[in-house]
């Protein structure tokens, strides 16, 4: 493998993650509050060592499979190491491993907490937190890929390796051009729900922190109550239909804007994700109206927000949805699992897993009255690749494995089952809160170090979509190429 590439692309990640620092000082310095020396610290010390990593390098347009893994997995972690800085420096966090939890649920987009009363951490900080959805939400390494062509290091293995869903699909022949048409579309959503935000009656600090976590499926606010302690039905719908705006695949955005509509009409997952919405919309507001609420506009307002949140993984909450009936709480649980559409910022499994399942089910019970028959599974008029679907069924398959043994290890907090389970639901989709003991009125402040480095891991696994960091970790694939044959 070549340590050198590796060592070069994760310096220009830290050092691209200390001037991704400056705009949180900016907000430091005119709000005049407390953690402008943390800031000035961490931009130092990320960017002196981010400098001290780059080397020449030899063919910096081949990267292999091993080395685009090993940049993913490492580099992720380390800007959660250094992103942490900020947090434990000012005091923000009690300990370094609760800024790393916080960071680290701040770049994968997961939105889940340890700090119980965030109204009274300074701007810079709040401004840090929220930016690093933003940051996290289309990939720090895709951004890394879009500002790299000087350096001409190929990124396919890059992309590849970070790509939510099971294809890594390029908008356009170069990888650097794809990542460039990404975020171009993602600042025009951000810019555009800033501006929404802001004739709604927000502060502009207060717009640019909930898009970020917005447009980033994120969900850390400034506020305890989170966006409920907003009480403007304008500012719910707007950040709902934002929500569900950033659960849907980037690419559908850049084939509307050449005018490919009907590619977008005939896009399965979009329209098996807008469907889900929309059902499980009407089924909890049929049944918040008939069992807590007397008003059937607010029923609707508030299930269609906590659908949006859940099933994007963003993590906002207008009510407190623990104390909803347990049929509402059974079918948002559910959604946890979902989550939004391969290449958007949401987490989760990906709708496009789902509809690939379906449609295996589907299969094999047309196998059983016609053995002999030949059934491709099939996206719109794409067939989709044996070896592909095999990735499907392994992702799901160890996705259930991941939760099923961290529910039983997180258990060992002396916790209920219900709580256990959505604490690694939560973490493992990046959704944040979940229900009983890290309902959306609670922090994850409460567990131990050891489970909240644990909570972590499975965070950095749902980002990465698992296989990722498990591939790196394999010993037995740093001995071969068989890496090659096992990422999804």
């Amino acid at each position: 493998m070549n340590y050198g590439i590796v060592i070069n692309v994760l310096g220009n990640i830290l050092i691209f993650e200390s001037l991704l620092m400056v705009p949180s000082l900016v907000v430091s310095l005119f709000y005049n509050q407390g953690d402008k020396l943390a800031f000035l610290i961490s931009i130092f010390i990320t960017g002196v060592i981010g400098l001290a990593m780059l080397r020449k390098i030899g063919d910096k347009n081949h990267i292999s499979t091993k080395e685009g893994l090993a940049i993913v997995s490492l580099g992720w972690f380390l800007a959660s190491l250094f992103g942490a800085l900020p947090l434990f420096l000012s005091g923000s966090a009690p300990s370094f491993i609760d800024a790393f939890f916080e960071t680290v649920s701040g770049l994968t987009t997961t939105g889940a907490t340890v700090i119980a009363d965030v109204e009274i951490l300074p701007k810079g900080i709040l401004f840090w937190r929220s930016f690093t959805h933003w940051i996290g939400g289309m990939g720090i390494l895709v951004f890394t890929i879009a500002l790299l062509p000087a350096l001409g290091i190929g990124g396919f293995q890059i992309f590849k390796a970070e790509s939510p869903g099971p294809i890594a699909g390029k908008i356009a022949p170069r990888i650097k051009d794809t990542a460039k048409i990404l975020y171009t579309t993602y600042f025009t959503i951000t810019v555009l729900q800033i501006i929404l935000l802001k004739i709604g009656g927000m502060s502009l600090f207060e717009s640019a922190v909930y898009t970020f976590g917005t447009v980033g499926t994120g969900g850390f606010s400034t506020m305890n109550a989170s966006v409920g302690a907003y009480n403007s039905s304008y500012i719910h719908i707007i950040i709902g239909t934002f929500m569900v705006l950033s659960g849907v695949n980037f690419s559908i955005y850049y084939s509307l804007f050449k005018g490919k509509w009907r590619e977008v009409v005939k896009d399965q997952e979009l329209k098996l994700y807008l469907g889900i919405v929309f059902t499980a919309v009407i089924l909890i507001t049929i049944n918040l109206y008939m069992t807590l609420y007397d008003n059937l506009g607010i029923s609707l307002r508030d299930a269609f927000f906590q659908v949006s949140s859940i099933i994007t993984t963003t993590g906002y909450s207008t009510a407190n949805f623990d104390l909803w009936p347990t049929f509402s709480k059974a079918i948002l649980f559910l959604l946890m699992f979902i989550g939004g559409c391969a290449g958007s910022t949401a987490g989760g499994m990906k709708v496009i897993r789902i509809l690939v399942l379906f449609k295996l089910i589907k299969r094999e019970i047309s196998k059983i009255f016609h053995p002999r028959a030949i059934i491709p599974i099939k996206n719109g008029e794409k067939v989709i690749p044996n070896e592909t679907i095999a990735g499907i069924n392994s992702f799901l398959a160890l996705y259930v494995v991941i939760f099923v043994l961290g529910t039983i290890i997180i258990s060992l907090e002396g916790i209920d089952l219900e709580s256990a389970a959505s604490s690694v639901a939560a973490t493992l989709g990046n959704i944040g809160p979940g229900f009983g003991f890290v309902g959306p009125a609670r922090t994850f402040g409460d567990f131990s170090g050891m489970s909240k480095a644990l909570l972590s891991l499975f965070m950095l696994l749902g980002r990465l979509e698992l296989f990722t960091i498990i591939a790196l970790l394999a010993p037995k694939n740093w001995r071969n190429e068989g890496v090659n044959k096992i990422i999804p």
